[in-house]
């Protein structure tokens, strides 16, 4: 196998891999329901968390833009040295 495609296939799974990453800390970052359950239906309970979720900060996630930076710097590389 061409060391190229070797190259263009790991950048493309770090690239997924740092958004898969990136995206499940994002999901399971914040509180999704109230800790005791509602006995009445309607009474304006919602799934949402009460406070927003810091998304996307760099602080916390890091590793992610790295993985897609990384992945992103192989894919280059090899577009730019061919």
């Amino acid at each position: 196998m061409d060391s190229g495609i070797l190259l263009i296939w790991l950048g493309a799974l770090l690239i997924i891999g740092g958004v898969l990453y990136g995206a499940a800390q994002a999901l399971w970052g914040g509180r999704l329901s109230s800790p005791k359950p509602s006995e009445t239906v309607g009474t304006g309970v919602s799934l949402e968390p009460r406070q927003s979720t810091k998304s996307f900060s760099l602080k916390k996630h890091w590793p992610a833009f790295a993985l897609i930076l990384l992945g992103s710097i192989l894919i280059g590389s090899v577009a730019y040295f061919r």
